[in-house]
């Protein structure tokens, strides 16, 4: 068994910390919410006070909103490397800029710990399964042992290159998705219109070209606005802004992806950014 530190139990960080129990990892979590704590320390977490508790167990796993959470939750007063961490290996599956993450793993070598960048695709779900997809960067011998826990969560691990070239993967995978999303949404409002069974419209466009794993996955929960959550409208927004930013510094235009990304802000200023991606068709609801 391998002691795991998980940083942050949100939808995604709880599901994470749930698998690693699951194969038989002893995982410390920490949340600044007692009560996501809880409820996982009644399946076997051992929660700790502060994130600095984390670096004990050697491995710590990332689970957070922005980089500016990262920051203050690695390298703050009660960070996990608030102290030196000779050998800790911090994988950190947020999605968050390539720049800062550069910027990590620099400051974490300077206290002798390890940076694996280590995004994922999939959500919650996928994790339960451990059948993530991870777009990894850092070190390859840091990658190499980091898999001793990434193998228990993911079924397709690639390392692209050093800190940072996993971000910009997921940066490039978010770009499908959010668009994906919108495609979805516009697709189920029409099916809702008709009148149509959104499950026979999914049984007739399987085998198709518009056929895909996010078709099967989402197109009935967008239909039937199912906002079970997998993944926040919040996060899409700051995913798809990074990208924005990205290619504002790169001249590459992005008019699709920035429509795309004004339509989740819009669901976020209508009070759904803490919902399910679903809750895009809210928009459709709302303004028919």
């Amino acid at each position: 068994m391998t002691e795991v530190g998980v940083a942050g139990l949100g939808v995604m960080g709880a599901a994470i910390a749930r698998r690693l129990l699951a194969t038989g990892h002893v995982v410390r979590g920490f949340d600044v919410r007692g009560e996501a704590v809880r409820a996982l320390e009644e399946e076997g977490l051992a929660g700790v006070p502060v994130p600095a508790d984390l670096a004990a167990a050697g491995i710590v796993i990332l689970s957070l909103n922005s980089a500016g959470v990262v920051d203050s939750a690695v390298f703050g007063a009660h960070g996990v490397l608030a102290d030196p961490q000779p050998g800790v290996i911090v994988i950190d599956m947020s999605s968050i800029d390539p720049v800062n993450t550069r910027d990590f793993a620099a400051r974490a070598r300077e206290r002798g710990a390890r940076w694996v960048d280590a995004p994922l695709s999939g959500g919650a779900p996928a994790a339960a399964r451990g059948a993530l997809t991870l777009m990894v960067g850092g070190e390859t011998e840091d990658v190499v042992a980091a898999q001793v826990v990434l193998r228990s969560l993911a079924a397709q691990i690639t390392h692209i290159g050093p800190s940072g070239s996993g971000q910009l993967v997921k940066m490039v995978n978010q770009v499908l998705v959010g668009c994906a999303f919108a495609a979805l949404a516009e697709s189920a409002a029409l099916v809702r219109a008709a009148g149509l069974s959104p499950a026979e419209v999914l049984t007739a466009l399987t085998g198709g070209r518009a056929d895909s794993p996010l078709l099967q996955e989402f197109f009935t929960k967008f239909a039937e606005v199912d906002l079970t959550p997998t993944g926040r409208v919040r996060n899409m927004v700051k995913d798809l802004e990074t990208a924005r930013d990205f290619a504002r510094t790169a001249n590459i235009p992005l008019p699709i992806t920035s429509a795309v990304s004004e339509l989740h802000r819009w669901a976020v200023a209508a009070g759904h950014g803490d919902e399910d991606n679903a809750a895009l068709m809210h928009y459709y609801l709302e303004n028919a």
